[in-house]
């Protein structure tokens, strides 16, 4: 005792387990010895074994509340460990994340990878976790490391692959660049050299070992385009005379635009982008000769302004068109709204589907009222369809409900005992029949499985009465009944039973008359008695079931009324 007492008071929990668990059973062995000791001794003396009751030691009593204070500290300790394992998890998962994202990083190779050691080392360093995710972290852990040593080889890899690519980009750019030297259109060439240095810039780097010598032979191909441009600017007189043509050229485009039809909006966009892309070119062409300068302009002026009036008058006119729609489209929102409430589903489920194909193929309305008109069409239709879903949830949480409440039945029907009183349990049965009937529809995926339970249930009890056979299937029928007239398509299974019943009876009054009349073939004497004993005992038989037929027919012809 004084042992446990002090290694309680003194060390942590993983230390002093084990020895806990040794002096328990230590103790509990020399404990259990006395007492057989003392059993021995009370048998003995003459007393009765099952007399005998151990007297209260207070050792035991001891070491129960050392043992007791011991599991608190036990547990307390277990719960510290999962919430440090928890919080080790989470920073294990932050660790696995930097690994993962580190081949996002645009921050050179080096870096990287200095980073991702260190990461690797601050994951090790982490304790441990809840065993049941050990694996999905290291699985985690190594997917993410391998990631990037892909990486890594692939990166180096792109470097050396990205500086063979720019080597070749850069050298068809010096290609390109000696091919303009051939050009005769030498403001063009200006222009397209322009656009190759900015070309050269976007590239990027080359092997460093053929930097230099790349670039003095790019350089030396733009030295003589530039001079080549130079040398333009002195044969100026040319170039007015080919910017005349070119603006004159932009007029006939522009007045063949001006007498093409359009006839939607989608048109004259298109038209209007051809007409604007005109006018982006023309500002690119410099001036014509001063006398034909002002006149080349405004034709080209005029040719723009007519276009913009005719789309003017176009629109103007489209806009009366997008009115005459917003009416009708306000007049189907007045229609939604005036059926949002109804709770005839069926019907009005199908008029909003028509008036939302209507919606459909009226065309568009203005613009600033687009969104108002149809948020509010929107609204009363969403407000209808979310009350039906309503109303169908809640039938829903109502069938599932009662099926709860058939579910009980049928336990309640399980744990009843039939009386001694025949009547008394045939009331109670027909109770159970009715308050089934009454609790309503169930999920139509279990309505067939709980009805078999309940009739099959309630049939244990029937045929436990103490009644005929034919009383009880009476009212096994009956119990059927009950569940044909709360199914789907009453009318036709109704039919199809009555049809049924109708065929088994006239096949059994058929082969009642014939055994009646093989009777009559057998003539009297000890060999044929045994014979008319058994076609009798048919003849019986076959009446009490014609009667139990007709029975059947005649509840089936009440239920139809």
């Amino acid at each position: 005792m004084n042992r446990l007492s002090y290694i309680n008071k003194t060390f942590d929990v993983p230390t002093i387990r084990d020895e806990v668990e040794d002096i328990k059973s230590l103790f509990y062995k020399l404990y259990n010895e006395e007492v057989e000791e003392l059993k021995s001794r009370f048998i003995a003396s003459g007393e009765v074994e099952e007399n005998f009751a151990p007297p209260q030691d207070p050792f035991e009593v001891e070491i129960k509340e050392l043992l007791k204070d011991f599991r608190y500290r036990k547990a307390a300790f277990m719960h510290k460990l999962e919430t440090e394992k928890e919080k080790n998890l989470k920073a294990k998962m932050e660790v696995i994340e930097s690994i993962k994202n580190l081949i996002n990083r645009q921050e050179s190779l080096n870096e990287t990878f200095n980073e991702f050691k260190a990461l690797q080392q601050k994951f090790h360093e982490i304790g441990s976790i809840p065993q049941n995710k050990v694996r999905d972290v290291w699985d985690t852990y190594n997917l993410h490391i391998e990631n990037f040593y892909n990486y890594v080889k692939i990166n180096k890899e792109l470097r050396d692959l990205d500086l063979k690519k720019n080597l070749v980009l850069k050298t068809e750019l010096c290609e390109k660049a000696e091919a303009l030297l051939d050009e005769t259109a030498v403001v063009n060439s200006f222009k397209t050299l322009q656009k190759y240095h900015d070309r050269w810039r976007e590239v990027g780097p080359v092997p460093k070992e053929k930097k230099d010598e790349l670039w003095e032979r790019f350089k030396a191909a733009t030295t003589k385009i530039n001079q080549k441009h130079q040398e333009y600017f002195e044969g100026l007189k040319d170039q007015l005379k080919e910017n005349l043509k070119q603006k004159t050229d932009l007029c006939e485009k522009a007045e063949g635009i001006v007498k093409e039809e359009a006839h939607s909006p989608k048109e004259w966009e298109e038209k209007s982008k051809k007409l604007i892309e005109l006018q982006q070119t023309w500002k690119t062409i410099g001036f014509a000769p001063k006398k034909d300068n002002n006149a080349i302009y405004e034709r080209f002026r005029t040719a723009c302004d007519k276009f913009f009036e005719n789309k003017r008058v176009f629109f103007k006119s489209y806009k009366n068109e997008q009115q005459q729609h917003l009416v009708l489209k306000t007049q189907l929102c007045e229609k939604a709204e005036a059926m949002k409430d109804s709770t005839d589903w069926r019907k009005t489920t199908e008029e909003f589907i028509r008036i939302q194909k209507e919606w459909k193929q009226i065309g568009p309305v203005p613009r600033r009222q687009s969104d108002a008109v149809w948020h509010r069409f929107r609204t009363a239709c969403d407000a209808f369809f979310d009350n039906k879903s309503k109303f169908f949830n809640k039938i829903d949480e109502s069938q599932e409900e009662n099926l709860k409440k058939k579910q009980a039945l049928i336990e309640e029907i399980k744990g009843f005992h039939n009386l001694e009183d025949n009547e008394e349990t045939f009331k109670m049965l027909q109770d159970y029949q009715r308050k089934f009937s009454e609790i309503g529809h169930v999920p139509f995926k279990e309505k067939d499985r709980v009805n078999q339970e309940f009739r099959s249930e309630i049939n244990k009890h029937f045929d436990a009465l103490n009644m005929d056979e034919y009383h009880k299937n009476v009212q096994k029928f009956r119990n059927r009944l009950e569940n044909i007239k709360h199914s789907d398509h009453l009318d036709d299974k109704v039919s199809q039973e009555r049809h049924k019943l109708l065929m088994k009876l006239k096949q059994l009054e058929n082969d009642i008359i014939v055994w009646e009349n093989n009777i009559g073939f057998f003539a009297k004497g000890k060999s044929s008695d045994s014979l008319i004993k058994d076609f009798q005992h048919k003849i019986e038989n076959g009446k009490r079931n014609a009667k139990l037929l007709q029975e059947k027919i005649r509840m089936l012809d009440k239920l139809e009324d």
